[in-house]
């Protein structure tokens, strides 16, 4: 497939590249050259306001793809095919898909002025996803079933790719046991908030684990370990191991004995990564301290990252990632609400907006997380058992890549998450029999 331009820029080349390999595997072909275009015997795209022959399929392009400034955009959208697009143009097709693709895969409208939610972040209120009502949509992928259609009608002998589905369960490790090998301080001081609360019942959960008569409550590890053995899955887990806790850092001491070969454990048989401490976001070089240590704990390379917190800004925070060595990136959702933050179920390469050009880090959108349902959108059990399963099938029917989020502490003992751990497991064996 070529694709003829007046100019090709970063942009065009980029959301070219993408559509290309999820429609045909390969990516588009650009050219300037009308004399080529014209004689070119095979699939073509006029992306211009001109029509050049009738072989072609015309995308009449609204300018965004041509610019190479960062500004405020006049979306206005409407509905097609029972689906929500915007920057509507003349031509073949009623919108500009490339343009569109480009300002949702990008997070265009994240590198504009907005409001920060309570922890800082781009507030999933903000986005064009959310006040339009598709964010618990991958568009993009919806769209680019609609343009295959649209493709395959004008180029019958056109071979379409056909992507396959994927689940990839992921685990962040923020606190890898509620009890067990916190330290002399810290396990007398929650002892003593225990007693001083009344709350005879923890207090003696905690004597027993760390008598060795109890399981940890955040100990799943084993039960993981079963289902991924079961159902063949290959999961991912993050590993926090800030030196030092604080109020968003919490978990065991990467120094701790009982974290250790946790981790070693985790890192002989899967795939783990770095998750990047709070305290990270704020002071320079700490991100490449933690993974160190983390690789050196491992005894492997560690080139997978997801954000605590899910904390992050553009392009700050990306360009750290890049320079520390990470290939690959799971933080593209948000950490207040479930959705497909930058509107796709499929892996991409960072765009760096302000840089104007295609980075080699390689993101992988999650669209849902188990503490979003349950601290963020207050959903029981059941409801969030009914959006998990939403997220599974319509991802599955555009053939695109599921990636979740559980924490080891929601399918453990835990009293506060009962039936978690149960709603988890009959997903994984309905989803591995479907």
């Amino acid at each position: 497939m070529i694709v003829f331009t007046n100019t090709i820029t970063p942009r065009l080349q980029y959301i070219t590249d993408f559509i290309g390999y999820e429609m045909f595997d390969k990516p588009f072909e650009l050219t300037t050259d009308i004399e080529f275009f014209t004689n070119y015997a095979g699939p073509k795209i006029n992306y211009s306001q001109t029509k050049i022959n009738n072989e072609e399929l015309i995308i009449n392009n609204c300018g965004l793809l041509l610019e190479d400034s960062i500004k405020s955009q006049a979306i206005s959208c409407f509905e097609i095919n029972s689906f929500k697009a915007f920057y509507r143009t003349a031509g073949d097709y009623p919108f500009d898909i490339f343009a569109a693709s480009f300002y949702l895969l990008s997070r265009y409208e994240e590198y504009l002025p907005h409001a920060k939610d309570m922890y800082g972040r781009y507030a999933h209120e903000n986005s064009l996803a959310f006040k339009e009502g598709f964010l618990n949509l991958p568009l993009i992928n919806i769209w680019l079933e609609d343009f295959k259609n649209v493709i395959k009608e004008k180029f019958p002998v056109l071979a379409i790719h056909h992507s396959q589905f994927t689940f990839s369960p992921t685990y962040d490790i923020d606190e890898a046991y509620a009890y067990k090998d916190k330290g002399l301080l810290r396990t007398i001081g929650g002892m003593a908030k225990h007693l001083a609360n009344g709350n005879w019942q923890s207090a003696s959960e905690r004597w027993k684990v760390l008598t060795g008569k109890e399981k940890d409550p955040y100990d799943s590890y084993s039960l993981l370990n079963e289902l991924h053995d079961k159902y063949n899955l290959k999961p991912i887990y993050f590993f926090l191991v800030a030196d030092e806790n604080g109020k968003y850092d919490k978990n065991i001491l990467p120094s701790r004995p009982a974290m250790k070969q946790l981790i070693k454990q985790h890192a002989q048989k899967y795939s783990i990564g770095i998750h990047p401490s709070w305290r990270s976001g704020d002071e320079e070089n700490l991100m490449t301290q933690e993974l160190k240590f983390l690789e050196t704990i491992a005894g492997k390379k560690i080139t997978s990252s997801r954000q605590h917190y899910i904390r992050f800004t553009l392009p700050e925070t990306f360009r750290k990632l890049i320079m520390a060595g990470i290939t690959d990136d799971y933080s593209m959702g948000y950490g207040s609400i479930n959705g497909f933050r930058a509107s796709v179920a499929s892996s991409f390469y960072w765009y760096d907006l302000e840089k104007e050009q295609q980075t080699d880090l390689l993101l992988h959108p999650f669209c849902f997380m188990e503490a979003n349902s349950f601290y963020e959108q207050k959903y029981s059990v059941q409801q969030a058992a009914d959006e998990l399963l939403h997220y599974y099938n319509i991802v599955k029917s555009v053939n695109g890549k599921l990636v979740t989020i559980w924490h080891n502490s929601f399918l453990g003992t835990d009293k506060r998450f009962a039936g978690w751990k149960e709603m988890y497991v009959e997903f994984i064996k309905q989803g591995a029999s479907s």
